[in-house]
């Protein structure tokens, strides 16, 4: 899927740098995302994803470059610009006594939307508890909680930090087609996770950050073609292998129990390197698979030795 243009586009930042003292959190920050489009925000901690949605959901100002949603100048006019912006954080600030239909109800007071309470408690799943304290909530049912509060202005933008973290996995995969729903109702999405497998599956597009700025943007499909470590090998042994071996043709050297792991460009000369160097620790190879590098191969060599 290649970028949107024109009218479809949601979602346009330009050049965004915010710094916070000698760190460069964003740098230079660029994307875009179009209406009908779940885009993937990834990278490590520290890499400047939170600054970067921070400053698109107006919880901090960039110093320098522009952001517009849905035609509307952020900078210029914040208030209408987070008027079309719905935000799913990790931590919605909600009190454990307030039920979600009191919150519902709250955050179309703060919003000046005649949000359809009945409704969104439907659509979320939860009617069962509309009247249950926060406190007593699940995990999954609290995050169904901050989606509701994100729908209250029915946004044309979603931003859906870490929506599925630490939730068992029939409840993600209720949420992952609640996500899927957004994208077909055309609006745009905003996706942060660091499970690599969610979003290759639900990710139209990724933006992979690295040291404040984009390193690399795609299709999932695009990302891994373009990596210069293409093919994921690994080898179960005899025994434990010791410390990663440093080889010239491998990357992101794992060694766990009987196992060692590797990404690489030159399948040849990378086992030739491997086979060497376990005879020299008196090693022998039991087990031997070779693939295609996934997804989370290639961030973590795009991510390598940017750390600040």
């Amino acid at each position: 899927m290649s970028a949107p243009e024109g009218e479809r586009l949601k979602v346009v930042v330009r050049d965004l740098s915010k710094a916070y003292g000698p760190v460069k959190a964003a740098s230079q920050v660029s994307f875009s995302i179009g209406g009908g489009e779940i885009f993937g925000l990834l990278g490590p901690n520290g890499a400047g994803k939170t600054t970067t949605v921070e400053s698109l959901i107006g919880l901090t100002s960039p110093d320098s470059g522009e952001i517009e949603v849905c035609g509307v100048n952020a900078r210029r006019d914040p208030t209408a610009a987070k008027r079309r912006i719905g935000a799913a954080l990790q931590a919605t600030g909600l009190q454990d006594k307030i039920t979600p239909r009191e919150a519902i109800e709250l955050f179309a007071d703060l919003y000046g939307s005649k949000a359809d309470v009945r409704g969104l408690l439907g659509r979320f799943g939860l009617e069962a508890k509309a009247n249950a304290p926060y406190g007593s909530l699940s995990g999954g049912q609290k995050q169904r909680v901050a989606l509701a509060l994100a729908f209250v202005n029915d946004p044309q933008v979603i931003v859906l930090d870490e929506p599925t973290s630490g939730l068992d996995p029939q409840i993600r995969r209720e949420l992952h087609d609640e996500i899927r729903r957004m994208r077909e109702e055309g609006r745009a999405v905003l996706l942060t996770t660091h499970d690599m497998e969610e979003a290759e599956a639900l990710c139209d597009r990724i933006a992979v950050m690295a040291g404040g700025r984009i390193v690399a943007e795609g299709t999932p499909r695009d990302l891994i073609a373009r990596s210069r470590t293409a093919t994921r090998i690994v080898a179960q042994t005899d025994k434990p292998a010791g410390e990663p071996p440093s080889l010239k043709h491998g990357a992101d050297v794992v060694v766990s129990d009987a196992e060692v792991a590797l990404t690489t460009s030159d399948v040849n000369a990378a086992l030739a390197e491997l086979v060497a160097e376990l005879n020299r620790r008196k090693v022998k190879i039991v087990s031997l698979k070779a693939g295609q590098a996934t997804l989370e191969d290639v961030i973590l060599q795009l991510t390598a030795g940017a750390a600040r």
